[in-house]
């Protein structure tokens, strides 16, 4: 069992920048990889980043390169996301997650179903 636990939400004006955080507890020795969705009101829960624990390569969504950054940190066993010059279209509820499995294409990373555990979502509220 691995259990995500997440923190960082909140409200923030348009241009502004927030910070998530996502630990990982329990059985983290078994997780590959760490990716970030979101889902708004009325939408399907979309991909936003990824990033694998040992080679710390990443990969972003085309929606939010050069404004997001995905990180994370060994000792803490935490994962984050940077956000910056946050937009209205960013407001959703952001979920992080784990996958225990290799995928070995970028396209696999951006499926919700390759993901094994899910934090409990928290809520980014971007004000206009």
């Amino acid at each position: 069992q691995v259990q995500l636990v997440q923190s960082g939400g909140g409200l923030v004006q348009a241009g502004g920048s927030l910070r998530l955080s996502c630990a990982a507890s329990g059985r983290t020795f078994s997780t590959y990889a760490y990716g970030w969705f979101r889902q708004a009101p009325g939408k399907e829960r979309e991909f936003v980043a990824v990033i694998t624990w040992r080679g710390g390569n990443t990969y972003y969504a085309d929606s939010v390169k050069g404004r997001f950054t995905i990180s994370r940190d060994n000792a803490k066993n935490t994962v984050y996301l940077q956000m910056t010059s946050l937009k209205p279209e960013d407001m959703a509820v952001y979920y992080c997650a784990t996958t225990t499995r290799a995928q070995f294409s970028s396209s696999n990373y951006q499926k919700n179903d390759n993901y094994d555990y899910w934090g409990q979502g928290t809520q980014v509220t971007v004000s206009s």
